[in-house]
């Protein structure tokens, strides 16, 4: 089923941009059209037809790599990619030899197969020593950002709930579990 992320993205591409919102899911959501989205029965059907890709699904065996040197292949020339979900769904190979055969009009990521080395941390001052996300970064066509689904409202909850309980727990003189202490 489509995370509710991707139904809000399709309600503002399909309400806001009066695009023309297809998805492909094998579970779909039985509210989809109420979001402006039409399902296609194969992801194939998506691939072939789609102007803008933006893939909204969790990480699991079954979509790992989901996007292949094969999936690839059956997109549009001029393609837009974008990937928020998680890193692992594009297969980086593959994506760096469609970027380098001029296969995409744009990518845009806020998410990396091995992204917990740079994207939680300032790493301006380090070389990078990934050379697929060196040569990712390399195309003028690819767009990285940090991954921000923290910033959902449910996550927020989460961080404010987490606080409190922080705050209360060190108010009664009790020990917080969560408290950084420094490295000596």
């Amino acid at each position: 089923m489509i995370p509710l992320l991707g139904l809000i993205t399709g309600r503002i591409l399909a309400h806001g941009f009066l695009a023309k919102v297809i998805a492909y899911d094998p579970y779909p959501a039985k509210d989809a059209a109420n979001y402006g989205i039409t399902y296609v029965e194969k992801l194939d059907d998506l691939l072939s037809q789609a102007d803008i890709i933006s893939i909204h699904c969790p990480l699991l065996p079954s979509t790992k790599h989901i996007i292949n040197e094969e999936t690839i292949s059956k997109m549009k020339p001029g393609v837009i990619l974008v990937n928020t979900s998680r890193g692992g769904l594009i297969d980086t190979n593959a994506l760096i030899k469609g970027l380098k055969a001029d296969k995409f009009g744009a990518v845009g990521m806020d998410v990396y197969e091995k992204e917990s080395e740079y994207f939680f941390e300032d790493s301006s001052e380090k070389v990078i020593q990934d050379d697929q996300l060196s040569r990712l970064l390399s195309f003028h066509k690819v767009f990285i950002s940090g991954h921000q689904a923290f910033f959902t409202e449910e996550a927020l909850h989460g961080i404010a709930d987490t606080t409190l309980g922080n705050l209360r727990t060190l108010a009664k003189g009790e020990e917080c579990k969560n408290i950084v202490k420094p490295q000596n």
